[in-house]
């Protein structure tokens, strides 16, 4: 990767980077645990590749052959601030209609999907204490979502 945060140059065969137009975001509340930033962003974009499967590059292979899973096909960029920062990028990603993902702080006390699905499901979206979300869609309207979000450290 490049000095672009969301660009990225094709170091086998060295063409210019690849600007996306799209762009995959993580908003993370500033005030997590380092072991909560990682998980929540784990959780946060496990699912996107199953409702957006472009996002997803092809298998990779080692020089014996050996498989791997395929990743996302561009970056994912992580970002941090305070709540209240939260609560509005949810509100414009809830209204410009982009592929979004929500982690509340109730997870962390669940221990399965399910549970997880009902803590959500329990919560009016304007009462959701979030702590994580994840954007998926043009890279103009992300953009626009997380002004005034800072890359995480």
């Amino acid at each position: 990767m490049n000095d672009l945060p969301d660009t990225e140059t094709d170091t086998v065969t060295g063409n210019a980077p690849v600007r996306f137009d799209t762009k995959i975001a993580v908003l993370l509340r500033d005030d997590l645990e380092t072991w909560q930033r990682l998980n929540v962003t784990a959780f946060l974009v496990s699912g996107l590749g199953t409702q957006v499967p472009e996002v997803v590059g092809e298998p990779y292979a080692d020089a014996d052959g050996t498989a791997y899973l395929p990743m996302f096909r561009q970056p994912v960029l992580v970002f941090a601030g305070p709540k209240e920062l939260l609560s509005s990028a949810h509100a414009k990603a809830v209204g410009r209609g982009v592929t979004t993902a929500v982690f509340t702080s109730d997870l962390f006390a669940t221990g399965h999907d399910a549970a997880n699905r009902a803590a959500v499901r329990a919560v009016h979206r304007h009462g959701l204490d979030l702590v994580g979300l994840a954007a998926y869609g043009p890279r103009n309207a992300v953009d626009k979502i997380l002004k005034g979000a800072s890359m995480h450290p």
